[in-house]
């Protein structure tokens, strides 16, 4: 285990914005990564846990403690019953490479969620979704490690809590936890989940398409809604698209007529925050060396050399407006590390 000292922060980002760490750790097992958490008990320090970067950013000042890289690797692939498969994946395989896997070996059940960027091990604790999925779909239990203790403890899929873009992992006690380890149920043969508009309208006249096909078909919607990480600074949608009572809704439609909205319960729906941030003019709209994408409103972007303080104020800028105008209080997917 090889500790750093004064780490840039940034290129660990897709973002691109942050400072120097005091120490910076990449760990490859478990074994290392108890041995990072030893090293900062005794020098008493700060401990961050870092991913893929892709829904962070850091502080212009850096971090004053220790920064852990998660970088266990492993797939342990077992046939459960006939029709399912369990996958065994480490916390710091890339995301998308895991997608692509399944895809390539027939299982069904992420290919909607091709195309995000970040970690296996974050996937659980942002409960990741899109195209009509979400990660707890087929998550079957979450494997950890206690930062004070050390000891490993699995988390079984109804332990987690998940709800919309959240999970136990994103409370107080759940922050005290490293994800090194999480298991898939998937499927040999099902039908692809075309639920979402989107999807449904790139396959009209298509019935029955290949995992293959749906892939390819998530992977060219989100470029033309996304930019491409290795060019711009961004997080992707910075914002959770909000779930409000149908009475709201009814409201806000004889404001914004034609707004869509999406099943959540009984009571809610969900609304897509794009379509409204287009509506108040912010798509597209600067404002120092940040601003919104020139194609989706959602996402903000680092158009140059920003920092998390010309962020900060932008970010306010927009949940401002939005309350005033709406009466609908936004929340952050991003989150900023101070």
């Amino acid at each position: 285990m090889n500790i750093q000292k004064n780490v840039l922060l940034k290129k660990f980002t897709t973002f691109h914005i942050g400072g120097l760490a005091d120490f910076f750790v990449h760990v490859r097992s478990i074994d290392e990564l108890k041995e990072a958490l030893l090293y900062a008990q005794k020098n008493l320090l700060e401990v961050f846990i870092l991913g893929g970067g892709s829904n962070i950013v850091f502080s212009d000042d850096g971090f004053r403690g220790l920064v852990i890289k998660i970088e266990i690797k492993g797939v342990i692939c077992r046939d459960v019953k006939k029709n399912d498969i369990s996958l065994e994946i480490g916390g710091g395989e890339v995301w998308d490479e895991f997608v692509s896997y399944c895809v390539s070996q027939g299982f069904y059940g992420v290919e909607n969620l091709s195309a995000i960027p970040g970690t296996v091990g974050a996937a659980p604790i942002q409960n990741i979704g899109a195209y009509g999925v979400e990660v707890k779909d087929v998550i079957e239990w979450v494997d950890v490690i206690s930062i004070k203790t050390g000891e490993v403890k699995r988390f079984l899929k109804d332990e987690c809590a998940f709800e919309y873009r959240n999970s136990f992992f994103k409370t107080k006690k759940g922050k005290t936890y490293v994800v090194v380890r999480v298991c898939f149920n998937l499927k040999k043969n099902n039908s692809p989940n075309l639920s979402y508009k989107d999807l449904a309208n790139y396959f009209k006249e298509e019935n029955g398409p290949s995992l293959k096909s749906v892939r390819k078909a998530v992977i060219a919607i989100r470029s033309k809604k996304f930019p491409n990480l290795d060019k711009v600074g961004t997080a992707g949608s910075f914002f959770k698209n909000p779930i409000i009572t149908h009475r709201e809704y009814k409201a806000l439609e004889k404001k914004y007529p034609g707004i869509p909205s999406y099943y959540s319960d009984r009571s809610h729906v969900k609304i897509p925050l794009g379509f409204i941030l287009e509506k108040l003019g912010w798509k597209g709209k600067k404002y120092k060396q940040v601003g919104t994408y020139k194609k989706q409103a959602l996402v903000i972007v680092n158009n140059r050399s920003a920092t998390q303080e010309q962020l900060k104020e932008f970010v306010r800028m927009i949940e401002k407006d939005i309350k005033e105008k709406t009466g609908i209080t936004i929340e952050r997917e991003v989150n900023f590390v101070m």
